[in-house]
């Protein structure tokens, strides 16, 4: 009776990680089309309405209600001589990962479905699995365009995904700790104390890597401009596409959550360690902080769509290989010197510990 009540517990948990995660992503599209049409003088979705009193007059605000209905209805088509198992199977394999590490983010002090010591080697494992997804629908799918599409997205992933790993290690060293709750404690005290100053180069590195990883602009490439088409996903149609979809803003909102945690504090008041300020602000709930820094990175990730051209291939090869891997090497001796030296206020007590 105790292992029962212990697992609908656990599903109840993971239901309301899950439900709000959904939510987020739909209107996080909606988001994205409102705020670049803002920035290109359009007006972006203003027709679908939702018939509820209060949000009636927020104008498109059930467009992604209707963008579900929409491909929930649309014909899957499977290509002639394609591998129908691998090809239906490849957006979970990508979708999954982007679920799975929410297991170990600790949204507010204590509340994280699974505390695990090893945090940190989780959400790497489940970050690296998300290309086999990739290398599986460009295959599956027997083209030539979706063939070509997959290695220039696996080789980009593969290789921004080391920048990323290494700016990790960063943050294991500055917090002594691959717990995801001890890496924010270790960053209490003030804004002054959170990793964003003392790693600020793998602070920038991830980020700019995260935005790489999850093929967003300027990184785009998997669509090539010369092949007119969509990239590894260019035969994917219906429910199919749509989870390659919600894949992709999935892991936009987990690399925020990870930014957030990792170098902003996560749920810790910016206001803590201001004499009249911390008062002020120690009512608001540590999950709201960590939603609004979270909704920082989300604000970056689309400005930066609609700011940038996109990267040639040789540059987006260079960047992540002769670029940031060199400076997140040298970072990490700078860390090491710093500890060693037990440089206040970040690395003294780890140091000591």
């Amino acid at each position: 009776m105790q292992t029962l009540i212990y697992v609908i517990t656990i599903l109840l948990y993971i239901v309301v990680i899950l439900v709000p995660l959904m939510v987020g992503v739909a209107y996080l599209t909606l988001a994205e089309r409102k705020i670049i049409g803002y920035m290109q003088v359009r007006i972006g979705p203003n027709r679908v309405n939702l018939p509820l009193p209060l949000l009636n007059k927020l104008r498109g605000f059930g467009q992604p209600i209707a963008d579900a209905f929409k491909l929930m209805f649309k014909e899957i088509v499977l290509p002639t001589h394609s591998n129908r198992f691998l090809f239906i199977i490849a957006p979970t394999i990508s979708f999954a990962p982007a679920i799975a590490a929410w297991a170990v983010i600790p949204f507010a002090e204590g509340w994280v479905l699974s505390d695990i010591n090893v945090g940190l080697l989780y959400i790497l494992a489940m970050t690296s699995m998300s290309v086999y997804g990739i290398l599986i629908a460009g295959w599956a799918s027997n083209s030539k365009y979706a063939l070509l599409g997959t290695l220039r997205s696996a080789a980009q992933v593969v290789s921004y995904e080391i920048a990323m790993g290494f700016a990790l290690v960063g943050v294991l060293m500055a917090a002594g700790s691959l717990n995801l709750s001890d890496i924010v404690a270790a960053q209490n005290g003030s804004f002054l104390h959170w990793f964003w100053l003392p790693l600020l180069p793998l602070f920038a590195i991830y980020f700019i890597s995260g935005v790489a990883e999850t093929n967003r602009a300027p990184f785009d490439v998997a669509e090539g401009e010369s092949e007119i088409v969509a990239g590894f996903h260019v035969e994917y149609s219906g429910m199919l596409f749509a989870i390659f979809f919600l894949a992709e803003y999935a892991n936009m909102i987990l690399i925020a959550a990870l930014a957030s945690l990792m170098f902003l504090g996560g749920w810790l008041s910016p206001f803590q360690g201001i004499p009249v300020l911390e008062p002020m602000f120690a009512w608001v709930p540590g999950i709201f902080w960590l939603l609004g820094k979270m909704s920082i990175f989300l604000f970056l990730y689309l400005w930066s769509r609609a700011t940038f051209p996109r990267y040639r291939y040789d540059q987006i090869m260079r960047l992540g290989w002769k670029v940031f891997i060199p400076i997140t090497l040298v970072w990490i001796v700078v860390i090491g010197v710093a500890i060693l030296v037990k440089l206040p206020p970040w690395f003294d007590i780890v140091a000591k510990g």
